[in-house]
């Protein structure tokens, strides 16, 4: 049997937003994701729901859908109206993809300093858009540096060996 979706009133986003953020920070992306998504039904644009997505989304990477999670998320993060974020927040799906990618096995642990390494173009992309004294997009440069030296993380040999350019 098919339920059809209720559609939320517009006055009521602020709300439901506050809502999401709450339960993503009881570790509950599920619902946070469902109220993003009808948040976006009823304001397609809203960059509040979108940044919200993106990143509870991010939330469930460690579970077995987590390639199209990661694609959603990046695609809500192309959405993004300023450019700045738009940079920002896709290193952040990538960051947290490659984080995701070192708790599995060392097969997919091979592949997260690729994943840290695009994570870190868009941050430093980032960092030429930010506004004076928006330091966020260099902490993160640094927290993929960290783990990169921590994990002792290094590239596959076949990107190793390419010439520099």
């Amino acid at each position: 049997m098919n339920f059809p979706l209720k559609p939320m009133s517009k006055s009521g986003i602020p709300a439901a937003l506050l809502k999401a953020e709450r339960y993503r920070l009881l570790n509950d992306p599920e619902p946070a994701e469902s109220i993003c998504h009808d948040i976006l039904a009823v304001d397609p644009e809203n960059q509040a729901a979108l940044k919200s997505l993106l990143l509870t989304l991010s939330d469930q990477f460690a579970s077995e859908h987590s390639q199209s999670r990661a694609k959603e998320a990046r695609d809500c993060a192309a959405r993004l109206e300023s450019e700045y974020e738009r940079a920002y927040y896709t290193g952040v799906v990538f960051e947290r993809e490659a984080r995701a990618l070192l708790a599995r096995s060392m097969l997919a642990r091979r592949n997260a300093y690729g994943v840290f390494r695009h994570a870190m173009d868009w941050y430093e992309k980032a960092e030429t858009l930010r506004t004076p004294g928006n330091d966020d997009a260099i902490l993160r440069w640094n927290s993929c540096v960290r783990t990169i030296d921590r994990e002792h993380l290094e590239p596959e040999a076949a990107e190793r060996d390419l010439p520099l350019e």
